[in-house]
């Protein structure tokens, strides 16, 4: 069983994909891409750059590809990576390393505060309030999929579907008895803006977030 495995959920990452590999594997990480069905290079370009692929016949979105990859690794933690990180995927380290020294049993990246907000925070706010209410954890970054995970949580919680994915995990990994850290980071990706495409995101991020903290009311 390999000690630490990063798997890289990607979809039409091509022109940050192989930047995202190389700054893992500097970092002593074997790489899992899980290529989501992409119409561009994303798969040929992680490949190249020294990624073990998992090219997925149809679009099946984050948590689906996910639980599919997962079936494939066989690792005592789990880092859950977006392939738009870049060279700021070496970052990683940091989040590794609390769950590495058992001080948590998944850890999560903080992102630098952005110059310019992309919304108006009410995905992230219902996110953090879902949170708080299920488990009375404040979280900073209630919406981030940067995490190191024990296999052993992995083996205890659901990955949902969709934008509610990193919402339901914190509430189940915490329900379940396990311990959470967030870590700064000077990680960076690319955001939505305040445009149409972006408030469209941001709705059925809202959507997803309230679904699957509804689904979770008498549990």
């Amino acid at each position: 069983m390999s000690e630490a495995v990063a798997l890289v959920a990607c979809y039409n990452e091509e022109e940050k994909i192989a930047d995202t590999v190389k700054s893992l594997m500097e970092i002593g990480l074997e790489v899992v891409v899980v290529d989501d069905c992409s119409i561009d290079n994303s798969a040929k370009k992680a490949d190249e750059a020294g990624a073990r692929v998992l090219v997925l016949n149809e679009n099946i979105g984050k948590g689906a590809a996910i639980r599919t990859a997962l079936a494939s690794i066989n690792a005592s933690i789990v880092l859950f990576l977006d392939g738009d990180l870049g060279s700021s995927a070496k970052e990683a380290k940091k989040i590794l390393e609390p769950v590495e020294k058992n001080q948590a049993d998944v850890s999560i990246a903080v992102f630098p505060k952005p110059e310019i907000k992309g919304g108006f925070g009410l995905a992230k706010g219902l996110a953090r309030w879902g949170i708080k209410r299920f488990t009375g954890l404040e979280m900073a970054a209630p919406l981030s999929g940067q995490r190191a995970i024990r296999k052993e949580v992995l083996d205890k919680v659901v990955i949902e579907d969709g934008f509610g994915l990193e919402t339901g995990l914190t509430i189940d990994t915490v329900r379940a008895g396990f311990r959470i850290v967030e870590v700064k980071t000077n990680m960076a990706h690319s955001a939505t803006g305040r445009n149409i495409p972006g408030f469209i995101h941001r709705g059925k991020q809202f959507i997803a977030i309230a679904k699957v903290i509804i689904k979770r009311v008498g549990r």
